[in-house]
Parts: C-alpha cells; structure tokens; sequence
C-alpha cells in the first residue's frame, strides 16, 4: 500500500460537477494506492502513519491538531515507467480488492477519531487542494 501524504490548507474532490468529499483549514489529502498482497496489516500501518506522522505545522498530527484528512483512491500510484511510452497498471489491485481495502483505511483512520472524507472509487474525479508548504511525503507499507 502507498499512500502519498500532502499538507493542505483545504482540498475537496468532485464528481459530475458535485463535492463528495473535502476538508476545510488546515489537514491532509491522503492519495492512496493500493497493490496485490495487501491486506489488515497494511491498513492498520497506513492508517496509524496518517493519524500520527507529526507533519502539520508546528510538527504536530491529524490527531493532535484535530485536523481532518481527505482520502482519494488512486491506483496510479502504482503505475510502471520504466519500458515504453505507456505506463504499466499491472501492480495495482483491480478495484474488486482495492476498494474494500481503500474503505478499511477510511474506517480505520476514522476509528483514530479522525474526521475522513473521501472521493468516490472508480469515479472520474477532479481533485482540488490549497498545499501548505508545499509539503508533500510518500508513505509506504
């Protein structure tokens, strides 16, 4: 699982023209990729890195700070460039895998006491940010 993790003075995403999901003042936008074998533990190491990495101003967390994240699904994030002019999707999880997996992080993170909004899986999505920084870190589990 790999989860890129962007310091935000707001964000939302849209779909068909509607916000389904957004974070107003200061939080994170969580892009979460998900790949073949992951499982619990990926998501309780994502879910414990995003509640906890003390990446807000003033080195403090979501948790801390009572900030809010926003959670996109992006298989993307496993995209292969290494050969040819196409990336390559064949390390991400098809959605059948990923999405329950994208929804557990969610509950988790939410189980933390953090406020989680989210995007809509599969979906075309337009996402919005304001980054504060910009500070942008890549976790991976």
């Amino acid at each position: 699982m790999r989860a890129v993790l962007q310091r935000v003075d707001s964000a939302s995403v849209e779909v068909d023209g509607e916000v389904v999901g957004a974070v107003e003042g200061e939080g994170l936008l969580v892009l979460l990729g998900v790949t073949h074998g992951d499982g619990a533990e990926q998501v309780a190491t994502i879910a414990r890195k995003i509640c906890e990495l003390r990446i807000l101003e003033g080195e403090r967390s979501v948790s801390e700070a009572g900030a809010a994240v926003l959670v996109v699904s992006q298989f993307t994030l496993y995209g292969q460039t290494r050969k040819g002019r196409r990336p390559s999707w064949t390390q991400a999880a098809p959605g059948p895998v990923a999405e329950p997996l994208v929804d557990a992080v969610v509950a988790a993170v939410r189980e933390r006491g953090v406020e989680a909004a989210t995007g809509r899986f599969g979906a075309h999505m337009r996402v919005s940010l304001v980054n504060d920084g910009p500070f942008t870190v890549l976790v991976e589990a």
